[in-house]
């Protein structure tokens, strides 16, 4: 029997979902972070595919998922620009403390209302609006332009988010006939392609020793890999497949808007793990800019229809 999609115990089930996808994405984030110390940017894009990708195909092939795609330049730039966002984010990582980077990277839905009144025919209400101006404001108190405080490395996560916000709106507007497995199944083959060529060429010509040292982690092609860090890979690998999938699932079954909300939990996540991993201890001004930027995630994705007092 099929389920009416937004009955409660569905919609129970979905924020259940998300709120565990987000966790378990924010714990490999934290483990790539603690990871950036010896390993490459490339090594863990092409070691976690190569474990989620067979994985990943075994789940298609038991579900019985047609290998089709419908529209395969919309996908593959869709693919791009999740790889850049990535690229981006982790590339933060050996600079950045955990929560804040992800807190940066977490106004991609804020920047999907702003790019979209711009990109699509989709309206931008008020309320919208107010948002997003809240949301600019909770960026500029956590980045503390102007002061000591500041990092150009705080400006990779907001990139990040930027290319994030695009592929959303480009997954809603050219992709929606798209499986999501198959979603899911190009986009670790993306990971997988760049990974081995960041690997090739940086090994093959690797860059000034003075360029290395500023990040190795982006900048060097492959660092030595014993049993546990393969093993690592391995796990991340598994994870990044239950991370795709129980996402996917959970926007099927319930509200996005909803949903949207809920995936904000990835943020808490950030928190605990940059705690427990790096006692990472986020100072009051990047808490307050973390309300902010909730605040204005929620006022961006409660859906206008719904909201009959807000013009």
């Amino acid at each position: 029997m099929t389920q009416t999609q937004g009955k409660p115990n569905q919609i129970l089930q979905g924020v259940i979902i998300i709120s565990a996808s987000v966790s378990a994405l924010a714990f490999g984030d934290a483990i790539a972070k603690l990871l950036s110390a010896d390993l490459t940017l490339w090594q863990i894009f092409f070691a976690r595919s190569l474990f989620a990708l067979p994985i990943l195909g075994a789940v298609i092939i038991f579900t019985g998922t047609a290998f089709r795609v419908h529209a395969a330049k919309w996908v593959v730039l869709r693919s791009v620009l999740l790889v850049l966002t990535w690229i981006a984010y982790y590339a933060s990582f050996p600079v950045l403390s955990l929560s804040v980077a992800a807190v940066a990277i977490y106004t991609f839905p804020i920047l999907v209302a702003l790019f979209s009144s711009f990109l699509t025919e989709e309206p931008t209400t008020k309320r919208q609006w107010l948002g997003i101006m809240i949301g600019f404001i909770g960026v500029v108190v956590i980045l503390k332009p102007g002061s000591d405080a500041f990092s150009w490395f705080t400006l990779l996560p907001v990139l990040g988010a930027s290319f994030l916000a695009l592929a959303m709106i480009l997954t809603r507007n050219k992709c929606q006939q798209e499986s999501p497995l198959i979603l899911s199944f190009s986009l670790l083959a993306a990971f997988f392609v760049v990974g081995l060529i960041g690997i090739i060429v940086l090994t093959i010509w690797p860059l000034s020793d003075q360029i290395q040292s500023a990040s190795a982690f982006v900048f060097s092609g492959w660092g030595q890999m014993d049993g546990l860090a393969w093993l690592v890979m391995m796990f991340l690998g598994l994870m990044a497949v239950a991370v795709f999938s129980g996402i996917a699932r959970a926007y099927q079954i319930a509200p996005p808007a909803i949903i949207a909300v809920f995936d904000y939990v990835y943020l808490v996540s950030a928190i605990l793990w940059g705690f427990i991993f790096f006692a990472e201890k986020p100072d009051t001004l990047t808490i307050f800019g973390m309300g902010l930027i909730f605040f204005a995630g929620v006022l961006v994705a409660m859906p206008a229809a719904r909201n009959r007092f807000v013009k």
